[in-house]
């Protein structure tokens, strides 16, 4: 369902920030869906470094909601990440995400590495501390995660450390 004109659409979004100038209008329909957008930066001719990834497990109109994920959320307040900066332009690449087909797994194992995305939500055992987190479908692919591995790496995400 996502497509390159959604990713176009963020990159100008953040260009006409930079420029003082209106967003260009959209070419894609304003559908209702959770949304996910990631900016990579390439560092010195290598491989696309994670810059930000902001987005809402909730439905949102996609115009608004890449206008606002692409900008403000993510590009100038990812807090793992400095804002990004006009100079940074020439080196980003955009990618986004729609969410669709949520299923309930059986078990935490009950998904396929680069297929599924992930949301785990959780209850600390003592704090009774409420924790979630999600990856999209490529992450534990390219990071070359087990299903094991992904799961214990998104419950870290989640901000859980073990029982104390």
């Amino acid at each position: 369902m996502a497509n390159r004109e959604m990713a176009v659409y963020c990159f100008d979004t953040l260009v006409s920030h930079y420029n003082n100038e209106e967003t260009p209008p959209p070419a894609f329909d304003d559908a209702n869906h959770p949304l996910f957008v990631t900016w990579k930066k390439i560092v010195n001719g290598g491989e696309p470094r994670l810059r930000g990834c902001i987005g809402t497990l909730e439905a949102r109109r996609l115009i608004s909601g890449f206008k606002d994920y692409a900008l403000t959320r993510c590009a100038l307040r990812d807090r793992r990440f400095p804002p990004i900066q006009s100079k940074e332009l020439p080196f980003l690449q955009c990618t986004v995400s729609v969410l669709t087909d949520y299923e309930t797994a059986d078990d935490y194992l009950d998904w396929e590495v680069g297929k599924h995305g992930i949301i785990i939500e959780f209850t600390e055992p003592v704090s009774n501390t409420k924790r979630s987190a999600t990856y999209l479908p490529e992450v534990p692919a390219h990071e070359g995660w087990t299903k094991i591995e992904a799961i214990d790496s998104l419950v870290r995400k989640a901000g859980y450390s073990g029982v104390k």
